[in-house]
């Protein structure tokens, strides 16, 4: 019988270093999942590459964690949470591609937003052709698009994956707090 996503325990792991190749993995292959669901086609290289995943785990305030369904891994989430500020950022999300539709990703979120409440304001980004990431932040989560990234805009502080199509076009996402 399948369980419906209520009756799914979602829990956090912090990531080990040496379980911080198989998550570039796992990640690289949901990203690649999308942009072919979006656009039709696999990117060239893997996106993100190694070397920027290598900045996400070793940024300021990083926190790399899997995402357990019932004691298995079916995901992960990078974090940057500044302390002082309470200004965080969900720098990479996913959900194993065998897991997609069945509510882990927005039961993740509620599981990431109750470990963190002092969080004043959540920041994120996403490519603008990838649909379904826009539709779960604004729709489901309750982001906001604050700003969009292009040639003529570019974002100072995330340059963009040479990889992707239309590589300068990226949504900027906010959530205020309660």
């Amino acid at each position: 019988m399948k369980k419906n996503w209520q009756e799914i325990c979602l829990t956090l792991e912090i990531a080990r270093k040496e379980d911080l190749r198989g998550f570039k993995r796992e990640l690289q292959k949901a990203f690649a999942a999308g942009m072919v669901e979006a656009l039709g086609t696999s990117p060239d290289e893997p996106i993100p590459s190694d070397e920027d995943m290598e900045k996400s785990f070793g940024a300021t305030g990083a926190v790399t964690c899997h995402i357990l369904m019932n004691g298995a891994r079916v995901g992960g989430v990078v974090l940057r949470i500044d302390e002082a500020t309470q200004y965080n950022s969900l720098d990479l999300f996913f959900v194993s591609t065998g897991t997609h539709g069945r509510g882990v990703g927005l039961q993740a979120w509620k599981v990431i937003e109750a470990r963190y409440p002092e969080t004043k304001v959540w920041e994120t980004h996403t490519p603008y052709f990838e649909k379904r990431n826009i539709h779960f932040y604004v729709n489901k989560c309750g982001f906001k698009i604050v700003e969009f990234y292009n040639r003529r805009h570019p974002d100072p502080e995330h340059p963009q994956p040479a990889g992707l199509p239309g590589r300068w076009d990226m949504f900027r996402f906010e959530k205020l707090m309660g």
